[in-house]
């Protein structure tokens, strides 16, 4: 295979640019032969008529020649131009040069070659992806791999990292995904430059924003977001306008809008909370799915507690204090559960005293 036919299937197969490529090839094969003449002025040119590499030497003319691999004679520098005359330079294939370069050579010409290409695909992913961070793409799975996910978007590869990943969903190959594009690296790490993100509290946030117009139009805003990403999202919504109600508008009728979502977050559930100034009915409503009876705040309002009947205990702490730990996360109040007797013991205590 001649080298046009590689430098034409590397444009074709990468998208790079021939005469890029075709300038990188020169500059790495001269590194080699610098190497090994580092005393001599040297060049490396590409003939696209003879497909292949010349290298050039520069040599100075002189009456005598003293040293054959930088000089050449006056007579002989007539012959290649009559203007050359004693003391000019002239580039003069170097032939022996050509047939002199070693193994070695050849080795760091290929390393230099190949770090060149890959420096010039890592800026074009940048150019091509920085403005994308932080935003929702879609792709295909490619490769299920033990550390993480590789997934194919549009020509480029990306990875989704297990610590970034959703606990417990499956790796299917040819499945379509979306993830957040949490990073554009400038520098690929461990071959890796584009890096997904689907546990953040981030990724749920865009999918809100691209499922439900209201919120992408700030109609409706999404105040904060808490996560445990596999198990629930607690997600506190405002309206600006008196006219549309957030929570039902992020659900959408028949749940038209949350289904999208939840079906991409697999069995993570999702609860909706109108987010209001009263930090009772805050707390209240971010204890869902539990009914609370009563809600009552320390003075400095950093710390409530909450009254509920014995069968909504374990539905307001949830799997392993999940759900508690989410609504004190996102009212930012410390928050402890009270049994509703032990509210009425005290009541008949007081009333039994008075």
């Amino acid at each position: 295979m001649s080298l046009f036919t590689v430098i034409d299937s590397l444009v074709e197969e990468r998208g790079l640019d021939k005469s890029v490529l075709t300038n990188i090839v020169c500059e790495g094969m001269l590194s080699a032969y610098k190497k090994k003449y580092p005393e001599l002025e040297l060049r490396v040119v590409y003939d696209e008529t003879l497909e292949k590499l010349v290298l050039e030497v520069e040599k100075e003319v002189v009456e005598s020649v003293e040293n054959d691999d930088c000089q050449i004679s006056a007579r002989k520098a007539k012959g290649i131009s009559k203007d050359l005359e004693i003391g000019s330079k002239v580039w003069i294939q170097f032939e022996k040069g050509e047939k002199d370069i070693g193994r070695i050579e050849i080795l760091r010409a290929k390393q230099f070659i190949a770090s060149s290409i890959r420096d010039i695909e890592a800026a074009a992913i940048c150019e091509e992806f920085k403005d994308k961070e932080g935003t929702v793409l879609q792709g295909i799975i490619h490769k299920c791999e033990r550390n993480g996910v590789v997934v194919k978007i549009q020509d480029y590869l990306a990875f989704l990292p297990k610590s970034l990943s959703i606990p417990g969903e499956k790796c299917n190959v040819g499945f379509p995904i979306r993830a957040l594009l949490k990073e554009v690296l400038d520098v690929p790490r461990n071959e890796n430059q584009l890096i997904l993100d689907r546990s953040s509290e981030e990724f749920v946030a865009q999918l809100f924003e691209l499922e439900v117009p209201e919120v992408f139009e700030k109609l409706v805003d999404i105040k904060k977001i808490v996560r445990i990403a596999g198990y629930k999202s607690k997600v506190a919504v405002v309206s600006h306008d008196s006219n549309i109600d957030p929570v039902g508008t992020c659900v959408g009728v028949g749940g038209v809008r949350i289904k999208p979502i939840l079906k991409e977050l697999g069995t993570e559930k999702i609860d909706i909370i109108a987010w209001t100034q009263s930090d009772e009915s805050f707390v209240r409503d971010a204890l869902k799915p539990a009914e609370i009876n009563r809600v009552e705040l320390s003075d400095d309002k950093r710390s409530a507690r909450v009254w509920l009947d014995e069968d909504q205990r374990s539905l307001a702490i949830g799997k392993m204090g999940q759900n508690i730990a989410l609504a004190s996360r996102l009212t930012g109040i410390h928050i402890e559960l009270v049994q509703a007797e032990h509210r009425d013991d005290l009541d008949q205590k007081l009333s039994d005293e008075f």
